[in-house]
């Protein structure tokens, strides 16, 4: 059943930031939850790292005991190292774990979200007809789960990286000591001169991997929606298999598939030209802080001033602060891969929130579109009511109609005129024009187009859509599938099956007919809705119709002349241009 919204033009919407992304599941329903889990992940984050300072501590002592050859004090080393590597492996284990937990339990409700907001109001049609974003599905499926677990994998990992930075500066600083140079004849003392090495190389690191780097968040945007569009024309010559071979298209569809896939191989060599300047630079700053911290410290170890384990355990020390100042430069990949995400995600988030864009700045609208009012009146009516193309261009005016319940009109005109158009008019589902349409409150409407929508699942739920298929008996599904001569099939409801591909045209057309006689409603659009039918099944429909429907109004889209016996009223529709001829 189609449930119609106003066709008003909202206002300007607002931008979309990463921060408006991430923030309402924190808030949500969820958010105890949510922070509960954050929390133990926080606390196993912390564990690790301490383990992790221990074992620095332990390493001094664990390769003094070697040059010193102490035979009492290894095995000790030895069970405390076991005992530390235990309790990592555990954390390590469990904060994975939750950490997995709590991503799709982010990702599970960005789902929902999205979905509502997509399929809500009509969002999902006016995308598509305005084609204001790409490739949703790939938007809710890909997207979404990149996103809730990257950002959480991102944000947990500099929280562990900054705490851990705070913790092995101290030993750093500590151990390193302060180093004394000559400079213009004068003696410099630099203290934790050791820090200011790992933080000196890895903001020279970041800066060169920031400019080499650079360029991949376009091209990772540009790769995730050409990946999307080769899948999405992979699709459709699975759904539309019959017509294609029909038509005899297959040399047509292999050249499109071939021409998507070259969009994929284009794009490609760009990710692998600058993946391969990034991995260069990735790969030399990496070699470079193996020996980096040995070579800044072995003055002073050759000096005496500390001993060949303190030696290992500064250059572990640095390492860890290296690293922790490096996190750009070591995320720098994943953050490539993130930002592309939330820009697709913030774009699809704008014209969802805002799904009449187009509709605002459209010439057909300028005038303040097709105004659908809801009324305390039995009658649905028509008022000064102008169709027109999205680029503004006139397309036909209808002249004012009132459609009482009981009453059968048949919409007549030439092909292209906008008769269909019409159709979507009253569904509210086409704002571009002029003029308004008054419709009564909570009125019960039912559009049938000319091909009909029958998901995948059981026949019983194909025939009851959009309602549940327990809202009906079988009795009331068998009834109602005889009626329209689908006799055959009435005793398969529990059936599961891709029913657009079983059905031929005209057992499709005659199961809407039967998807009427269930749903009842108060008025009822038929656009070409019988035209794969014979006249006899025709004429058997809208008789049901007729006799079973006695207060519901029809409102029908034909060419047949033999339809206009089932109908007391006509509305002529005409090309805009031939109306102003005339």
């Amino acid at each position: 059943m189609t449930k119609l919204t106003s066709l008003s033009t909202p206002s300007q919407d607002d931008p979309v930031s990463a921060w408006s992304l991430i923030k309402p599941y924190w808030v949500s329903e969820e958010r105890k939850t949510a922070w509960a889990l954050l929390g133990a992940i926080i606390a196993m984050n912390l564990a690790v790292v301490w383990i992790n300072v221990r074992m620095n501590r332990w390493s001094a002592d664990f390769y003094n005991s070697l040059q010193e050859k102490n035979t009492h004090d290894f095995p000790h080393l030895l069970m405390i190292f076991t005992v530390l590597a235990f309790a990592f492996i555990i954390l390590a284990v469990y904060g994975r774990y939750l950490r997995q937990m709590l991503g799709f339990r982010w990702r599970q409700w960005l789902t929902n979200r999205y979905l509502n907001d997509w399929l809500g109001h009509g969002s999902f049609y006016r995308i598509e007809r305005d084609r204001l974003a790409d490739n949703p599905d790939q938007r809710i499926c890909d997207d979404l789960q990149s996103f809730a677990t990257t950002t959480l994998a991102l944000s947990l990992d500099l929280l562990s990286t900054v705490v851990t930075l705070a913790s092995f500066i101290t030993i750093l600083w500590a151990l390193a000591g302060p180093l004394t140079v000559a400079l213009g004849g004068m003696p410099v003392t630099i203290p934790g001169y050791m820090v200011w090495a790992a933080a000196l190389y890895a903001v020279f690191g970041s800066f060169v991997i920031q400019k080499v780097g650079h360029p991949l968040v376009p091209i990772n945007y540009q790769q995730q929606r050409v990946e999307a569009d080769f899948r999405f024309g992979l699709i459709r010559v699975r759904e539309n298999a019959e017509q294609i071979a029909f038509y005899d298209g297959m040399a047509t569809e292999n050249a499109t598939a071939h021409s998507l896939f070259q969009r994929i191989r284009d794009n490609w060599w760009q990710v692998m030209k600058y993946t391969k300047r990034l991995t260069f630079v990735l790969s030399f700053y990496g070699q470079i802080a193996i020996i980096f911290p040995l070579v800044v410290a072995s003055p002073r170890y050759f000096a005496g001033a500390f001993s060949f384990g303190v030696l290992m355990q500064i250059s572990s020390a640095f390492g860890t602060v290296s690293d922790s100042f490096s996190w750009f430069i070591n995320s720098y990949g994943t953050l490539v891969e993130w930002r592309a995400t939330v820009n697709r995600l913030r774009e699809f988030k704008r014209v969802v929130n805002a799904p009449r864009l187009k509709e605002s700045v459209s010439p057909a609208t300028e005038h303040g579109g097709i105004k659908l009012h809801f009324v305390d009146n039995p009658n649905l009516s028509t008022d000064g009511l102008r169709l027109a193309l999205p680029n503004g261009q006139p397309l036909s005016d209808i002249r004012d109609v009132m459609v009482l319940p009981g009453s059968r009109w048949l919409v007549r005109g030439p092909s292209g005129s906008g008769k269909s158009t019409l159709m979507r008019a009253l569904a509210g589902l086409w704002p571009f024009g002029d003029g308004s349409i008054d419709a009564p409150v909570d009125a019960n409407m039912m559009f049938i187009p000319q091909q009909s929508y029958l998901p995948i699942g059981t026949l019983k739920a194909a025939l009851t859509y959009p309602a549940p298929a327990a809202n009906f008996t079988d009795d009331e599904c068998r009834d109602a599938m005889r009626a329209v001569r689908l006799e055959d099939y009435a005793d398969r409801l529990e059936e599961t099956g891709h029913w657009s591909r079983i059905l031929s045209p005209g057992e499709q057309q005659r199961l809407a007919g039967a998807r009427v006689l269930l749903h009842k409603p108060d008025y009822l659009f038929l656009d070409e809705a019988t035209s794969a039918l014979d006249h006899d099944n025709e004429a058997r429909l809208y008789r049901l119709f007729i006799e079973r429907l006695p207060k519901a109004a029809i409102v029908s889209v034909a060419h047949r002349e033999s339809l206009a016996a089932f109908h007391d009223e006509t509305i002529e529709v005409e090309r805009a241009a031939e109306a102003a001829a005339a």
